[in-house]
């Protein structure tokens, strides 16, 4: 019935607009911060501690402070996965920053290459892997955040329709909706496995998986 009538479909592109919109702020965000903070010492003692504490408060405990801030519209939903995908991504592309191997660095310098150079070409290429495991992360914590957030008062998405459903006991919609979530999960992490087969095919191995 749900097929049939294009309810499913409709709502689920509801869902996965809202996950995109949240995934694409989160993950944005997160790259631009960590870079600032893996890259230049400043940035790090501005960047890199404050976001360090903010990390210990669960995400998910701040529904209300969302709702509040935001009302019940749909940026409170947006931002409530935003900042889901958020750290996942920071800790990654900083860390994966930070662990650079020093001597391509060094060798780099030795041949004359400029800092926005070695940034460019030794740097962030270095850093990817990291960037790569923290997109995973993310886009499967997006999934997560998704269904929290369409618990806040939605008229339209997977999560109304499970709302309606355990109203009236409706297990097969119940059924039919997390059979939803968890082939969005299991696309978001195909995805991701094909971007690294694409992107990091240099390394030894990953290219012949």
């Amino acid at each position: 019935m749900l097929t049939t009538n294009g309810t499913l479909a409709s709502n689920v592109l509801v869902s996965l607009r809202r996950s995109a919109i949240g995934l694409l702020l989160g993950v944005s965000t997160a790259v631009a911060l960590a870079t600032v903070s893996g890259l230049w010492r400043l940035g790090e003692e501005l960047v890199d501690s404050t976001i360090q504490m903010v990390r210990t408060v669960p995400v998910f405990a701040l529904t209300s402070v969302f709702v509040v801030w935001f009302g019940l519209g749909e940026l409170s939903k947006e931002l409530l996965i935003a900042m889901a995908c958020f750290f996942p991504v920071y800790l990654n592309v900083h860390g994966g920053i930070r662990n650079v191997d020093r001597r391509l660095v060094e060798m780099a310098v030795a041949m004359g290459k400029g800092r926005r150079q070695i940034i460019r070409h030794v740097v962030l290429p270095g850093a990817m892997p990291q960037t790569l495991v923290g997109l995973r992360y993310s886009l499967s914590i997006s999934v997560l955040a998704l269904v929290v957030a369409e618990t806040l008062n939605t008229t339209s998405g997977l999560g109304y329709l499970m709302a309606n459903a355990q109203q009236y006991l409706d297990t097969d919609v119940i059924f039919a909706c997390v059979v939803v979530y968890c082939l969005m999960g299991i696309t978001a992490d195909l995805v991701v496995r094909v971007l690294e087969w694409r992107t990091l095919a240099w390394r030894t191995g990953v290219g012949n998986r």
